[in-house]
């Protein structure tokens, strides 16, 4: 029986001093992981920081070289504008004579179907008189 005893002794006195030994570290720890975190978020500012200034550079370059094209494409655009200006108003007129053509054809058709109308109705009248003096 007191052998037990010396070994639960043993065993506990063995476990407390583990325990301390975690503690230890563990009290360690935390200062280790925020100085770990400190320093992972320092790489990430700085690659962060890498990329912005990457991406401010290629915003330089562009603003510095599509001025000139841009300016170049105003221009044209400007000294085209009269020329489209004019070729509207000529397809309004030419759209205006081709509205006036279509009326008149449409009313030359119409006098055509009346006179191809009266024809018939002649035609008509001088077969049935020709039938009629035929059979007579």
């Amino acid at each position: 029986m007191a052998m037990q005893r010396l070994l639960l002794a043993l065993t506990l006195h063995a476990a407390a001093a583990a325990e301390q030994r975690s503690l230890g570290h563990a009290a360690a720890n935390p200062i280790r992981r925020v100085v770990s975190m400190l320093q992972m978020m320092q790489k990430k500012v700085e690659t962060e920081g890498e990329k912005a200034e990457e991406l401010y550079q290629k915003y330089l370059c562009y603003c510095k070289t599509s001025g000139g094209s841009l300016t170049e494409s105003i221009a044209a655009a400007e000294a085209k504008a009269p020329e489209l200006v004019s070729s509207i108003e000529a397809s309004e007129g030419k759209l205006e004579q081709l509205k006036k053509d279509v009326k008149g054809h449409q009313s030359d058709r119409e006098a055509a179907k009346t006179a191809m109308a009266e024809a018939t109705a002649i035609r008509e009248k001088e077969h049935a008189e020709n039938t009629q003096a035929i059979a007579d």
